[in-house]
């Protein structure tokens, strides 16, 4: 499996991932020729995918969803609640190419086995994804206020995972936000902090993780230094070596290369 994330944080997300025969976009929330760029960037046809799948319908997530569904005949990956939510937003899409699926209930891509999972988070039905093919699981779960026990169960020994961390909390009560922002942001339904980003991959690392990339990171609100730091720090305080997890970040504005897993 390969896996890319092309972007990640409030200005857009979009991830690449590869399994043999299958190639898919989660998420696009960024204009559809962004997304394109992104991909040629590390070597993949916009032609040559097989679907998006999405994981809540904020803009942030699907505002390139539309125009690249239409130009290349994309099928188009949501539970129900969200594709309602959604519609609207990205404009027609030919109804051969909408799949609606039902969270927490896995299906397939050709060989790949796709397990949308819920996650809490300020959305109609927010999701997070966990992917397996031959014995290996990349899973997703960013825009979360909080991690459930369930969702642990669920990711438990994936190969990689891509894990918000959103911001320090301390820079963003000390920043311009506005209260009734600020207060979202730190909500059960909000983001996921530095430190709790830890502590879940502390969870996690007990639970066989071995490989995790931070992403959705706040710019206002965060540095990348600061969220790495944070989160071995938290690790360390559990008594697991910083350098026992092979850690990664996620770019807002740029693809983070290519991550092999074999």
């Amino acid at each position: 499996m390969k896996f890319s994330p092309l972007f990640s944080g409030s200005s857009g997300n979009c991830s690449f991932l590869e399994a043999e025969n299958v190639r898919l976009l989660i998420d696009a929330g960024l204009a559809g020729c962004t997304v394109t760029n992104a991909l040629a960037k590390i070597g993949v046809a916009p032609e040559t995918l097989n679907a998006i799948l999405i994981t809540h319908e904020h803009s942030d997530h699907i505002s390139g969803v539309g125009v690249l569904s239409r130009k290349y005949k994309l099928p188009v990956y949501a539970n129900e609640r969200t594709w309602n939510a959604m519609r609207e937003k990205i404009g027609y899409i030919p109804p051969k190419l909408v799949r609606v699926f039902e969270t927490d209930r896995d299906f397939y891509i050709k060989e790949l086995n796709v397990l949308p999972f819920s996650t809490p988070h300020d959305a109609a039905e927010p999701i997070g994804y966990c992917f397996s093919y031959r014995n290996k699981k990349v899973s997703i779960m960013t825009d979360i206020g909080h991690v459930t026990n369930r969702m642990l169960d669920i990711i438990e020994h994936s190969s990689l995972l891509l894990l918000e961390a959103n911001h320090d909390v301390e820079m963003l009560l000390a920043g311009s936000y506005p209260y009734h922002l600020k207060r979202r942001i730190l909500s059960d339904t909000g983001h996921l902090s530095n430190e709790n980003a830890g502590k879940a991959l502390a969870k996690l690392y007990l639970r066989g993780l071995r490989n995790v990339i931070l992403g959705h990171l706040s710019r206002e609100n965060n540095l990348e230094p600061l969220a790495l730091e944070t989160v071995k720090m938290v690790l360390r305080q559990e008594d697991i070596p910083d350098t026992a997890v092979n850690m990664g970040l996620a770019h807002r504005d740029r693809p983070s290369g290519i991550y092999i897993i074999d």
